[in-house]
């Protein structure tokens, strides 16, 4: 993670009251995030579109969901 994600992420953690390493990225996590951002905002046509997905997909993932189930899900939608 660059810098400003780093920090992002560090103030995301202690307002959470969880351990800053619970949210590390891993690379591979985040070429699937990033590839699904793209698809929101390219398939939807609006922008906008990406952070949202990219919350529900955080949410999924929360409640248990692997990554890919719910990227692979994503992206059988859009096709």
């Amino acid at each position: 993670m660059d810098n400003w994600l780093t920090n992002a992420r560090d103030a995301v953690a202690d307002a959470a009251g969880v351990e800053r390493t619970r949210l590390d990225l891993a690379a591979a996590d985040e070429i699937t995030i990033l590839d699904l951002a793209r698809i929101a905002a390219h398939d939807s046509g609006e922008r906008t579109n990406a952070p949202l997905l990219c919350y529900l997909v955080g949410q999924a993932t929360a409640g248990g969901a692997s990554l890919e189930s719910v990227a692979d899900a994503v992206r059988r939608s859009s096709s």
